[in-house]
């Protein structure tokens, strides 16, 4: 026999419960039977699969499951490396500085502060665009000089570190970006006339970074243009200098037209 129609009521009531066993199995918790080290494995798959947005949440869980032991710190790191893979950044960087924070003497701090860098550094990369575009962003200058500072730290504290070798080419990589970014304003400055605002710039990279190739161009920049204020001596002490640190200089034959066959960038 046929059963009577439900009223409105109870069909609202009935598809209501339904969507919320619906809405329960979905937010069932696939992990809850597993072991701390099942959860790693399966978050390594993850990552190892390049499917980051899953291994994530999978360390985060692990975090929880293994507190307080070996395998919850490993977890810390590996979800800032999974989170600067899937592209975000200042997420990583604050599980580091969460790392940092809790584990002051972790045997892993080496790497910490390096993925630190090279979060940093991996994401001011646009910094360099300057070879492509004319302008720059402060933004930009300050993620290199983060990355620069964890860089410096761990060289400092870890010299014997497996990660200091290339800690230190991007360091060296990091200053010579830096020079040439104010160089480069410096030039922008000269170019438009206002001589003042590019000596002041071209100063400005010769007193922060010492010994990177792009101060043969600050140098150049302050004889050029202390000649257009009518500064002679000052012009003349500045051309000292330049021939003194890069003996028969290009610049002094060719101008800004100069040359090399190995970008200044290129450290490897």
């Amino acid at each position: 026999m046929q059963g009577a129609p439900l009223s409105a009521a109870a069909a609202g009531a009935l598809i209501a419960a339904t969507l919320l066993a619906g809405c329960a199995s979905q937010s069932e918790d696939r992990t809850a039977g597993w072991s701390p080290n099942r959860i790693y494995a399966e978050a390594n798959d993850e990552m190892t699969s390049n499917s980051y947005d899953k291994a994530i949440p999978l360390y985060e869980t692990l975090e929880g499951r293994a507190a307080g032991t070996p395998l919850a710190q490993q977890a810390q790191l590996d979800k800032a490396y999974a989170q600067y893979k899937d592209d975000q950044k200042p997420e990583a960087v604050a599980t580091l500085d969460r790392f940092m924070r809790l584990h002051p003497t972790s045997p892993a701090m080496d790497y910490a502060l390096y993925l630190k860098g090279v979060v940093n550094f991996n994401g001011n990369l646009g910094m360099f665009s300057f070879l492509t575009r004319q302008d720059l962003s402060e933004r930009d200058q300050k993620a290199a000089k983060e990355a620069f500072q964890s860089f410096d730290e761990l060289v400092k504290r870890f010299p014997d570190s497996r990660y200091t070798p290339d800690a230190r080419a991007r360091m060296r990589y990091i200053v010579n970006s830096l020079a040439r970014y104010d160089v480069h304003v410096a030039r922008f400055y000269y170019s438009r006339g206002a001589y003042v605002a590019a000596i002041d710039r071209a100063q400005e990279a010769i007193k922060d970074y010492r010994d990177a190739p792009a101060l043969q161009e600050a140098l150049y920049i302050l004889v050029e243009s202390y000649d257009k204020l009518g500064m002679t001596q000052l012009r003349d002490d500045a051309k000292r200098v330049l021939d003194q640190n890069y003996p028969n200089s290009a610049y002094l034959a060719k101008g800004f037209t100069t040359t090399t066959d190995k970008p200044w960038w290129r450290l490897w």
